[in-house]
Parts: structure tokens; sequence; C-alpha cells
């Protein structure tokens, strides 16, 4: 078995992406605590936190050289995501990211006119549902200098002379609704089959780094779990050595360690192979909607009446983990998406 063969297989970080994510780690660890993310919920967005974080290249990293990018990959942006989901860092990373590699690829960015895109300044964002027509609630769409949509066959870039009012919502996310009739400024990117299938690609990206970020949110709740598990004691023994306290447990460090591994494998088959396993990165996006908020749950359990009170870390979490999942839409509708390509694989073996 050659390398490349090897690595179809192995999904086990290099050097270089270990330091990664630990630099990105240290980032968020020092510079977001539960206080920023609590103090950021009535905006969804923490100006000061989204220009540090450009500042250490997290933007420029996920576009081609072409571009002025540092030609990122995949593998390395759901690292990334990983430390977002695990401190709940509210920034738009994965929207704008996700925008601007679509834009790259559509042609329609310009290495010297664009720069602000490139190094974040300027924030994009997409309609990341699949079923969206008319007036479509989009999670960046309160904060976003232009938005992106599919009218039909075209891809829409809009702005607005005044943003869309942001809506409250689960998820403490800058949502909004936005009515594309109604953009001040309405430019066609792209249209026809091809356009299409990029902006498709686009909502797989979304999907896949959302899905690495559950997997850094569930790790983090369950470590916020454990911990307070560990020092409670019932009967003189810690509650942590009772059966329906370690087995949930257990089970979350096992989905944890599945979503991260399906997460991975998908980014690596998206880089290398895109027409190979398509089902990928929606099955990872399925699997951690679903299972994060169950995880959250029963990390909340753990803790009891403290879980469930507005000042417990937790809380947080488990808000978040239910209103990441369904930013998108309904993950049901991915999950029809994903019958639909394992369907027409079979059908052509």
């Amino acid at each position: 078995m050659d390398r490349y063969e090897l690595r179809r297989l192995d999904y086990s970080l290099s050097e270089d992406h270990q330091a990664l994510q630990a630099a990105y780690k240290d980032f968020f660890s020092t510079r977001c605590t539960i206080d920023t993310v609590r103090a950021a919920e009535e905006s969804g967005f923490d100006k000061n936190l989204w220009e540090r974080l450009c500042a250490m290249g997290a933007t420029t990293m996920a576009l081609p050289e072409s571009v002025g990018g540092d030609g990122a990959t995949l593998v390395d942006l759901t690292l990334v995501a990983e430390e977002i989901g695990r401190s709940l860092a509210p920034v738009p990373w994965i929207d704008h990211v996700v925008a601007a590699r679509l834009l790259a690829r559509l042609g329609a960015i310009d290495a010297d006119i664009d720069a602000d895109i490139v190094n974040g300044k300027q924030l994009v964002a997409l309609d990341p549902a699949l079923d969206s027509t008319g007036v479509r609630l989009i999670p960046a769409g309160s904060i976003a200098d232009r938005l992106l949509v599919r009218d039909g066959d075209q891809i829409v870039a809009l702005s607005f002379a005044s943003r869309p009012a942001r809506v409250d919502n689960i998820g403490k996310l800058p949502m909004a609704w936005v009515d594309p009739a109604a953009a001040d400024n309405r430019t066609v990117l792209a249209e026809g089959a091809s356009a299409v299938a990029e902006y498709q690609r686009a909502l797989d990206e979304w999907r896949l780094l959302t899905a690495a970020a559950l997997v850094g949110l569930v790790e983090e709740t369950m470590t916020i779990a454990a911990e307070f598990s560990k020092t409670r004691y019932t009967l003189g023994v810690p509650i942590s050595t009772l059966q329906a306290i370690s087995h949930p447990l257990a089970n979350i460090a096992i989905v944890v360690q599945g979503g991260r591994n399906l997460a991975r494998r998908a980014a690596w088959f998206a880089d290398n192979e895109p027409d190979e396993r398509r089902e990928l990165a929606p099955s990872a996006f399925v699997f951690m909607a679903e299972e994060a908020a169950k995880a959250a749950t029963m990390a909340v359990h753990v803790q009891g009446g403290l879980g469930v009170s507005a000042e417990a870390a937790a809380t947080a979490y488990l808000v978040r983990a239910r209103g990441w999942a369904i930013a998108g839409g309904d993950p049901g509708v991915t999950a029809t998406y994903l019958a639909g390509i394992v369907a027409e694989r079979e059908g052509r073996s």
C-alpha cells in the first residue's frame, strides 16, 4: 500500500497539524472566555475577537494562493473549527471562509482589489440552507457586508445599505431574515450547472466545518461534566464512579472521536478526491447535529440543578449545540440530500 492509499484510511494529525491546532487552542483559551461569549450574546458577534482572529491569519489561510491566501487544506480548517466550537467563539469564521472560498472558485476575487475579503476586513457569508427560496434566514445575515445566495441556477451577491436586523435565536448567532428582492445591490456572479455545483460544494464545506465545530463543542462540554463529576460525592464516593454517570460520559467520548474521524476523513476526500466520497461531508453534519444536542443535554444532567442555571457554562454549550445544528435549516433536509447521494452511487455500481 503506497502512502497515498494509506492516507485514505489514516486521519491522524501530522506535527504541523498539531502545532496549528495548539496555536488556535491557545488563542481562544486566552481571548475567548465564557464571559467573552456571554458578553457577545446580544449581537452574536465580538468584533474585537474577530479582528484579532483575522490578524492571526485565520481567514487568509483558508484561501488559495492565487487570490493572496495561504492555501490551507480543509483538514487544516477543521482544526480551527474545532477550537471555535470548543470556545463557543462568537465569530462568523465558518460562514466567511466558506463564502470567500466560493468567491475564489467563481473567479470573483481579485487579489489586489478584494484584499479586504481575504484578510477578513470585509465580511462575506452565504445562505447555507439547501432549500431556500425567497426570504431566507441566514446565520451571519446581520453582520455580513456581502451575502451570497442561490437564485435558481444563478449565484448572486447581495449587499444592503442598511444591514438586516438581527433576530434572536437559540444558537446566539448574528442571524437575520434576508430578502434578496430588497437588496440595494444585486450582482450575478455565475450561472448554470457548474455554478450550482460550486455552490453545493460550498454548502458541503459549511456542513463539514460546522460538524467539526460541534465536535469541539461536545468535547468541551464533556470535559466540564467530567471535571464536575470528580468533585461531587455521594455515599462517600465521587459520582464519576457511578455507572449512571461514567457510562454516558464514555458514550460522549465515543461521539467525539467518531465525529472527529468522520470530519477529517470527509475533509481529506474533499481536498484530494472530491467526487469519490461526496456523502462524507453531509454524513459528518447529520451525525453531529443529532449527537451534539444529546451529548450536551447529558452533560447538563450530570451537573443537576447547577447545570441548568443561567450562570453555568454547560447551559451555554447546550443552547449552541442545538442552535448551531439548525442554523442552516432542518438537518433532516441534509439527511435526505445524503440519501440521494448514496442512492445515486449505488445505482451506478
